[in-house]
């Protein structure tokens, strides 16, 4: 049985990652003329909540520093990001679960100003039941809990559940919660999404193993 999809937003519903990207280096380059490259981005910051990101990248910062680095970072992403493209199938998937009333979720370490931004940018903020936002839990992802979190909004047991994920932080919290995870080879290698946990690895929601997926636990 298939009562419940969780999903990540950056990377997961909408290919983000560049924009980002972006946002870092101009912040960086601003703050101390620092360089930030693509595959700095991928290891050090991708799929990250800003809290311990932030006290990585600006040791010497104090908290309220930080705070006001990570909000100016946002404005930058949000500034990029006026509209957005959801992912090849995602309306289908979204209009096949309301149709079968499967429990709908995101389960996000963005700030809930960007997760709301991005969810209005693709037409899609009235389509989950909840949008849980890590800084509003007590422990971010790679923790499982803002899963688990999802899974006790949707009254649903993680062995009726998917999650979707595309960063490696997401899959570790998704799989760790007991959640069979699909990783979505949007920001990484599908070698590095199976390491960290995900048992199914899609470029998009096309994919005719997840559509398989899907029907094998649909019944």
């Amino acid at each position: 049985m298939l009562t419940a999809l969780l999903f990540d937003l950056d990377g997961t519903l909408t290919d983000t990652d560049t924009l980002h990207l972006q946002a870092f280096r101009t912040l960086l380059h601003d703050y101390d003329g620092r360089e930030l490259s693509q595959a700095q981005f991928d290891a050090r910051i991708s799929g990250r909540s800003n809290g311990e990101l932030f006290a990585e990248l600006f040791p010497q910062a104090d908290a309220r520093q930080r705070q006001a680095l990570a909000e100016r970072k946002e404005a930058l992403f949000r500034e990029l990001s006026p509209e957005l493209e959801p992912l090849p199938g995602l309306l289908r998937l979204l209009s096949y679960a309301r149709e079968h009333r499967i429990g709908m979720c995101v389960v996000t370490n963005a700030p809930r100003l960007n997760a709301e931004h991005m969810l209005t940018g693709m037409g899609l903020g009235d389509w989950f039941e909840h949008v849980l936002v890590a800084d509003e839990l007590e422990r971010p992802k790679p923790d499982p809990l803002p899963y688990l979190t999802g899974l006790q909004r949707l009254k649903a047991p993680a062995g009726q559940a998917l999650a979707f994920e595309d960063s490696l932080p997401g899959v570790q919290a998704a799989s760790g919660a007991g959640i069979f995870t699909v990783g979505v080879a949007t920001t990484q290698t599908a070698e590095r999404l199976h390491e960290a946990g995900a048992q199914l690895v899609i470029d998009n929601f096309v994919a005719p193993q997840l559509w398989a997926l899907i029907e094998k636990m649909a019944g």
